[in-house]
């Protein structure tokens, strides 16, 4: 559904980043609790491995953008360091204001 709306189906849907960020929720919701999940740092993996072009990543930030935006209480500092800790560089910060065509 997202995928039509918000980016009109790139080489990655949004049920993709949807699927791979999912382990993520628990740890950004409750602050770090419990640690980063294994299942979570292996989809940050993955989906920086899928996202290789431009449009793949614009679509892939506009993904991320829309379901951070509709998960309450998430600690964005929190986001935005997973993909370090995960030993991923990531080409944007998760962010309502992050403009997604930017990236390149």
């Amino acid at each position: 559904m997202w995928c039509g709306f918000v980016l009109g189906c790139g080489a990655i849907s949004c049920g993709q980043v949807i699927s791979a960020l999912a382990p993520c929720i628990p740890y950004v919701r409750n602050n770090g609790a419990g640690g980063v999940p294994a299942p979570c740092c292996n989809g940050i993996r993955s989906l920086n491995a899928t996202a290789k072009s431009t449009p793949e990543r614009q679509s892939a930030c506009n993904c991320v953008k829309a379901l951070a935006a509709s998960i309450s209480g998430i600690n964005y500092d929190l986001t935005n360091k997973l993909p370090g800790m995960c030993g991923v560089h990531s080409p944007f910060k998760i962010s309502p204001s992050t403009n997604s065509k930017s990236i390149k």
